[in-house]
């Protein structure tokens, strides 16, 4: 009675496999569309922007980089941070090298060329696999980060080692800077997640996803059957390095505003956006987003109860959420190793055949 499909008919092929088949399903999707850029926009604050919404934004887009390559083609990656470096140091080269240049353009250069760095260090993928692309990728991580730090080209020979963001404006309006509202921060993020979201959804769908999740199911079997193992791993680092790239340039450009590469595209990074991808759920675009939600509200939260509301000290907060999370982890991989989107499915299937049992 609450989530039914029963005379919600498809007359043809291309209903029947649109994204959201059953009707319910569609009008959640458009409302929390309405709701993300028509409602949002007019009530939102500094607070809200700078500690929940933007954050998740920009967290969100990294993780469905990171979800393509790790969930959908099996290729475990440890260099998240500095992908997301690359993109916002050439976002930065970006835009100090050409004051003129769009914002937007900016930010999706510094995507194409994380996206081209992303593809050479994906090289070893052809050889190697598993734990040992996970050193690989961790090797780039750090070899990307003493980059970044040793050469002054990068942050244009700056005596404290700091890239900074222009201001700039699009419209009018200021996106980058000193001066810019809540409002045009979070509506510029949220039209790069609807973009990336829409193209990662397609992108999955079709021939190129099919041959990515063939080569994570088996490799050897997918390319008896004609997938291009080349072809197959090298777009997938591609697609990923460019969505994390994006994610990377937003970071440092529109919610930074200023930042270091140690500090900013550490390891850490690397390892909470991976962590994201486990309790949101591999292979999912949902549980990207789930994930990214999660562990962005997870340290608000507890800094709002257990120091705002109880007086503990924010130390002992900030390492209890660290144990909250490795919990979790260890829990999801145990006992729901699809993460938050398969709870997701099951509550939904569950919806689907109430009152009747399972």
């Amino acid at each position: 009675m609450l989530y039914r499909e029963a005379g919600d008919y498809k007359t043809t092929y291309t209903e029947d496999s649109q994204t959201f088949p059953i009707k319910l399903d569609r009008i959640g999707y458009y409302s929390v569309l309405i709701i993300a850029f028509l409602v949002v926009p007019f009530v939102i604050n500094d607070y809200w922007a700078n500690a929940v919404l933007v954050p998740f934004l920009i967290y969100a887009i990294a993780v469905l980089g990171l979800n393509i390559l790790v969930g959908y083609c099996g290729q475990l990656s440890l260099g998240t941070g500095g992908f997301m470096a690359v993109g916002a140091y050439a976002c930065y080269k970006l835009m100090t090298g050409f004051p003129d240049l769009n914002i937007f353009f900016c930010v999706i250069l510094a995507g194409f060329v994380t996206a081209a760095v992303g593809m050479l260090f994906g090289l070893p993928s052809l050889r190697i696999k598993g734990f040992y692309l996970a050193v690989a990728t961790l090797a780039a991580q750090f070899f990307l980060v003493w980059l970044f730090n040793k050469v002054p080209w990068f942050y244009n020979y700056s005596a404290s080692g700091q890239i900074s963001s222009p201001e700039r404006t699009l419209g009018g309006i200021a996106i980058t800077g000193p001066h810019t509202e809540a409002w045009a921060k979070y509506l510029f993020c949220l039209v790069f997640v609807f973009l990336l979201a829409w193209l990662a959804r397609n992108l999955t769908r079709g021939n190129l996803g099919r041959s990515w999740m063939a080569i994570r199911d088996m490799d050897i079997a997918a390319e008896i059957i004609g997938v291009n193992p080349l072809k197959a791993k090298l777009t997938a680092f591609g697609v990923s390095s460019f969505f994390i790239g994006v994610a990377g340039a937003l970071f440092f450009a529109v919610y930074l505003g200023a930042a270091e590469v140690g500090e900013a595209f550490g390891i850490q990074k690397s390892f909470l956006i991976l962590f994201m991808v486990i309790i949101g759920g591999l292979g999912s675009i949902f549980g990207s987003f789930a994930g990214a939600a999660f562990l962005v509200l997870l340290p608000v939260l507890l800094k709002n109860v257990l120091v705002g509301g109880l007086g503990w000290q924010t130390d002992i907060a900030a390492h209890l959420e660290f144990v909250i999370v490795g919990g979790l982890i260890i829990t999801f991989l145990i006992l729901e190793p699809h993460g938050l989107a398969q709870l997701w499915r099951i509550i939904k299937e569950k919806l689907r055949l109430w009152p009747f049992p399972h």
